[in-house]
Parts: structure tokens; sequence; C-alpha cells
């Protein structure tokens, strides 16, 4: 048994460790309210700004030279058709990477490379994507300053974070789910179909709202690849009344993004420009935070259903 001196030691010394966990505790908290504070100060100052300028021609009508009857409907529609593409592209080619990789992939040097490689991409600047994506959809594959082209660069730009977020989902499976469903008899297909990718899909996609996060964003790649800046068309609709009710054009069509479009109005001397871009980054917001809802919602529900 401890004697007396060895008790107020032990006590001493447990009592420096909670007032080294409160430390740490209060300084987590500052930076935390550090950056939650500077967002909502530069979120509200944008709202104070753009909400006034937010009406129903605002959202249906293109760029004008003249601030008041200028607009965001060829930005929005952009943006919209631009991360449709990145979406379609993306998070299967990411989720099947992971998958492959987790679960398929021999462990020798050649996957060690391919990993290695995997974490710096997602760490890599925009213009980088932008450029390869200037020489190889726009020049070597003729898709020209398309949405498509567009849609596959953001999707190069994300696929490292979603190979990236679908490899930890996967890890976080307990191996006895893989031997239950083994023992059963299943093959590796079925339990990956069955079992590692429905129980991986919530964190998977939380590597997709935070790679289209980013996405929706990015300007640099954008304007890399010939994005337009003053646009007063919309790509052709998707569907169509007459067979075949379906249409591919408006993949190939020119475009703007919201991003872009703000740049293009912080850079006019007046001052209602500003104001007009202050209204579509407040517009850019709640598309952003519409899209992560509905990510979240998705996840939420998944985690509901799962039954380990």
């Amino acid at each position: 048994m401890p004697n007396a001196r060895d008790l107020v030691a032990i006590r001493a010394l447990i009592a420096s460790h909670k007032r080294w966990d409160m430390l740490f505790g209060v300084v987590g908290l500052v930076a935390l309210m550090i950056g939650v504070l500077t967002f909502v100060a530069l979120f509200a100052d944008m709202a104070i700004d753009g909400i006034p300028r937010l009406n129903w021609d605002f959202l249906t009508s293109f760029p004008s030279r003249k601030p008041a009857q200028a607009g965001i409907l060829s930005a929005w529609v952009g943006t919209a058709l631009v991360m449709l593409v990145t979406a379609f592209f993306a998070v299967p080619l990411g989720v099947a990477a992971g998958l492959y990789l987790e679960e398929y992939a021999p462990k020798n040097w050649m996957t060690d490379i391919i990993e290695i490689n995997i974490t710096n991409l997602a760490g890599v600047p925009s213009i980088v994507y932008g450029l390869l994506a200037l020489g190889l959809f726009v020049y070597q594959f003729g898709l020209g300053h398309s949405v498509l082209a567009a849609g596959l660069t953001l999707a190069l730009l994300i696929l490292p974070v979603v190979i990236v977020a679908t490899r930890e989902a996967i890890r976080s499976i307990p191996q006895g789910i893989r031997e239950g469903a083994y023992a059963l008899g299943g093959t590796q297909w079925q339990v990956c179909k069955d079992h590692i990718i429905p129980y991986s899909m919530p964190g998977i996609l939380t590597g997709v709202i935070i790679g289209m996060a980013r996405a929706i964003g990015e300007t640099a790649p954008i304007i890399t690849i010939g994005a337009l800046t003053f646009i007063a068309f919309l790509p052709a609709p998707p569907l169509k009344l007459e067979p075949p009710f379906v249409s591919f054009d408006w993949l190939f069509s020119g475009f703007t993004v919201m991003p872009i479009q703000m740049f293009n109005w912080t850079s006019r001397p007046e001052a209602a420009f500003l104001q007009n871009a202050a209204a579509a980054g407040f517009v850019l917001v709640i598309m952003t935070l519409a899209m992560n809802g509905f990510a979240i919602y998705l996840r939420y529900r998944l985690r509901k259903n799962i039954k380990w």
C-alpha cells in the first residue's frame, strides 16, 4: 500500500495533468472560435451587402454591363452542370479505386508507390490540374472549352480526396464482418458489394462532401481551360420533349461558373458590381450548404439503416 507521501505525490501529479488538459481544452476552444467567428463575420458582411440585391430578376437574368440589370442565371446553371459531371465521374471512379486498393490490390512496392502518389496528389495546387486538363482534355481529346472538360478537370481534382476517404472508411469496418461473410461462403465481390460498400458508405459520403465543396469554389483550373467570363446564353437542355428525350449537346457547350462571375464583378470599379458579387457569393454558399446538407442527410439515413 502506498504511504501518505506517495498519495500526496500522486494527487499532485493528477492535478498537474488536469491543469494541462484544461489548458489544452481552452487553447483548442479559442482556436475553434477564431475560425468560426472569422467565417461568421465574413459571411455576415457578405450577406449584409448581398441580400438586398437578391431577387427573382437577379437569379433569372444574364450578366450585363449595367449592374442593376446583371444576373447570375448562366453562372449558377453552369455551376450546377459542371458539378453534375464532376460527381458522375469522380465518385464512382474514386470509390472503385479505393475499394480495389484496399481489398483487391496485392501489398507490394507497386501499390505502395500508387498510395504515396495518391496522397501527394491530394495536395497538388489546383492550377496544375488546370494545365493538365488544358493539354489533355481541351487539345488532345478535342473537348474544347466545354462543360465536359470542366467537369473532368474538377473530377481529377477531387479524385484523390474521394479515394483516400474511401480507403479510410473501408479500414474502419471490423475484420469480423469480412470473416463472417467468407465463413458463410461469400465470394470476395459479394463481401464487398453486400457488406464493405454499404457499411463504409457514410464515411465515403464524407469524402465526397469535402471534395465537392472544394470543387464548387475552384476558379484557377476553370479559367485555365477557357471558361467564359461573360456569357449571355444557356447550354442546351439535357431533356427534350421529342424522342429520344435526352440530349448530350450541353456537355460540349460553353459555360461560366459562379466563382468566375464573382471574379469578373469584383474587378469592376463600380460599387454596384461589388454588391452583385456579394449576392452571388451568398448564393454560392447556399448552393454549397444545400449540396452538403443533402449528402449529410444521406449519410445519416445510411448510418441509421446499418445493423452491425
